[in-house]
């Protein structure tokens, strides 16, 4: 619940909407949407959903996610174990990447027309989506290692740091890769996790899609 407050009070310093543009968005009073945001009342999933889809968020989610509860001493449940706030961004693939962040959550759906979706407890700067690791390129023999077949969060927004693993592409290739940004000597360069594999020079014509903010892998 604290999440989703600073989420959407974040969204609406960020376009200027007051309480009661965002109620008239929702179809409430003001008055209900302070009683959220001041935690006087708590909002239904579907409501707290419909406030995001409002402040032109539809691509995160909020869920319920049911455990069984550890009780306080009041025998109660907490609040944060009651409401989890899941955000839920698109499975993608190597060749529309670029997609995944520029267009409509929509527009890269398969012909399908069901798009995937997995869903994460991290708040995303941008319209992150996801990629399944494809190759042993970033398969370590020790240390930090992001072995083929798992899943990967891409945030475009956040910051391109050296260390970071990050999606790159360059501009005649179809795909993009997934390398760690290192730099040496003031010189930058994209290089993979398993020395097996080369490194490469990181020029301006390379493409930084986003940064890879998780990893995580299906048993």
């Amino acid at each position: 619940m604290d999440k989703w407050i600073e989420l959407v009070k974040a969204k609406m310093s960020e376009l200027k909407i007051t309480q009661t543009e965002l109620g008239e968005r929702v179809g409430m009073s003001q008055g209900g949407i302070g009683h959220w945001l001041n935690k006087r009342r708590e909002p239904g999933i579907t409501q707290m959903n419909r406030v995001l889809q409002a402040l032109g968020m539809e691509f995160l989610e909020v869920e319920l996610v049911i455990r069984e509860p550890q009780l306080t001493p009041a025998d109660e449940m907490p609040l944060a174990q009651k409401y989890n706030p899941y955000f839920r961004y698109p499975v993608s693939d190597w060749r529309t990447p670029c997609e995944a962040r520029e267009s409509d959550q929509t527009a890269y759906a398969p012909a399908s027309g069901k798009q995937r979706f997995e869903l994460t407890d991290y708040h995303a700067r941008g319209a992150a989506f996801w990629l399944t690791v494809a190759g042993d390129s970033m398969t370590a023999p020790s240390g930090p290692s992001v072995a083929e077949g798992m899943l990967i969060l891409v945030d475009p927004a956040a910051e391109a740091l050296p260390g970071k693993l990050v999606i790159a592409q360059w501009p005649d290739s179809d795909e993009a890769i997934f390398r760690k940004l290192d730099e040496e000597g003031g010189q930058r360069y994209l290089v993979p996790l398993n020395p097996t594999w080369p490194k490469a020079l990181f020029t301006d014509e390379c493409r930084i899609l986003g940064v890879v903010v998780q990893a995580t892998a299906r048993f």
